[in-house]
């Protein structure tokens, strides 16, 4: 996995030395030598991942992680800490500052790629999840506000063999009001992670190594549990099977004795990069929404009800009706476009309300309306029309402080599975200008849909 490292240290032969090292595994390496070396480098460069030295003279470490994390163009990146302090007071420091974790001096090689790898595979996907955001939000969809750093009412899951241990975890993490939930075992654990309410698991490697990386590896496996933050707790003689654990998929660690803050750090830092990754999700959720949706009636729009049409006449036949509404162009030209786009929005609100849940009705082009009834025979669907016809006529449309009688046209053809969109369309289409000769306000039925060809 190659990627864009940059090294920042203030001795040049602490920067030399990372370099050839990360240069021995094909990683692209860039160096700076202060704090103000490494925000320009960043912003220029954008690296993947910031091996950032704690003590330099002017600003430290911490202050370079601070505005790093303060910018949305820069908060994404991971940055690891790599330092000669070994208070625990100074690792909590950097974790609040955003870091992602810590690294000693001499750097362990072993203990370094794995770190790495781990933190290049969760921004490969939140860079994937960045992306499609600011596609959505090229196509006019407002982001969600940011999440809210509250940690109140999220939930843990604990796994750990040893109820003194799940006890003593759980007790830390209800300080930031976790709700946690304390597993013995894989399978009960499994069961637990199937209600989807999960925010963080903590997985004790008590529970025996090659059982905890199992289920390290099933959570990662799983497209439901593939997103959750799995953080491993282990002793300092687990190294080994803390390194797999990474490889596994694991997001971060915690080696007992287990301190309070840093414990809660990193649970803090994991469940944030979760909500955040979840705002990207629900960003791209609805900007597919918007690409397929109507902006007024909140209908279907065309594109949508094709496919969808297509979809239905692979496996089944199908009615479809167009609806057109009568004279709309008076209503615009005297009440103004305002009381147009009341009437249309009252339509589609009536059609929505008269039509089976199954049922898929679109705008389909100005004033005009269609509505695909699969598995449905045209007498069935002339039924329909005339409902949908009667509810229109039957109730004047408020708009503002007119209130206008309002009717609609309907044709309606039926077709056996195999037929084509197109003929299916045309067919309604043709029936529906029947339906305008013969004075408005009324339902017609196709004569017939050509049948499709056999092969």
């Amino acid at each position: 996995m190659t990627a864009r490292v940059l090294v920042v240290d203030d001795i040049a032969a602490n920067l030399r030395l990372l370099e050839a090292k990360l240069l021995a595994e094909y990683y692209e390496v860039g160096v700076a030598a202060s704090g103000e070396e490494a925000l320009a480098a960043v912003r220029d460069w954008l690296p993947d991942v910031v091996l950032l030295d704690v003590m330099m003279p002017g600003m430290d470490g911490y202050e370079v992680c601070r505005r790093l994390k303060a910018q949305s163009a820069t908060a994404h990146i991971p940055v690891v800490m790599v330092t000669a302090l070994t208070d625990q007071a100074e690792r909590v420091r950097g974790l609040e500052a955003g870091a992602d974790d810590f690294l000693s001096k001499p750097v362990d090689d072993a203990t370094l790629f794995a770190r790495l790898r781990a933190l290049l595979r969760v921004k490969q996907v939140m860079d994937a999840w960045r992306l499609r955001a600011e596609t959505a939000r090229d196509l006019g969809v407002e982001p969600e506000d940011d999440p809210s750093p509250d940690l109140t009412g999220a939930c843990a899951l604990v796994v750990d063999p040893e109820a003194s241990g799940a006890a003593a975890l759980a007790a830390v993490l209800s300080l930031d009001g976790l709700m946690v939930t304390s597993c013995a075992d894989p399978a009960s654990a499994w069961d637990a992670l199937q209600t989807g309410e999960q925010d963080v698991v903590l997985l004790s490697l008590s529970l025996g190594g090659p059982d905890a990386l199992r289920l390290a590896s099933r959570l990662r496996a799983e497209a439901t549990t593939r997103d959750i933050p799995l953080l491993l707790v282990g002793d300092a003689a687990q190294k080994g099977l803390v390194l797999r654990g990474f490889d596994l998929g694991a997001n971060d660690h915690v080696l007992r004795p287990v301190d309070p803050n840093e414990l809660r750090a990193r649970v803090r830092n994991q469940i944030r990069r979760k909500r955040y990754q979840e705002r990207l999700r629900a960003d791209l959720d609805r900007s597919l929404e918007m690409a397929v949706t109507d902006p007024l009636t909140g209908l279907r729009n065309r594109r949508y009800v094709r496919r969808h049409l297509e979809g239905v006449l692979r496996t089944s036949g199908a009615a479809v009706l167009v609806l057109d509404v009568d004279r709309f162009k008076a209503v615009n030209d005297t009440h103004g476009h305002a009381a147009g786009d009341a009437v249309l929005k009252e339509v589609a609100d009536r059609v929505r309300a008269n039509i089976r849940a199954s049922d898929v009705v679109a705008r389909y082009g100005g004033e005009e309306f269609l509505v695909v009834m699969s598995a449905t025979g045209q007498e069935e669907a002339v039924i329909v029309g005339e409902r949908l016809r009667g509810a229109i006529a039957g109730t004047p449309v408020e708009a503002g402080s007119d209130r206008l009688s309002i009717t609609a046209s309907v044709g309606v053809a039926a077709a056996e599975a195999g037929a084509s969109v197109e003929a299916l369309v045309a067919a309604a289409d043709s029936a529906l200008y029947r339906a305008k000769n013969a004075g408005r306000n009324r339902v017609e039925a196709a004569a017939g849909v050509e049948a499709p060809a056999r092969r």
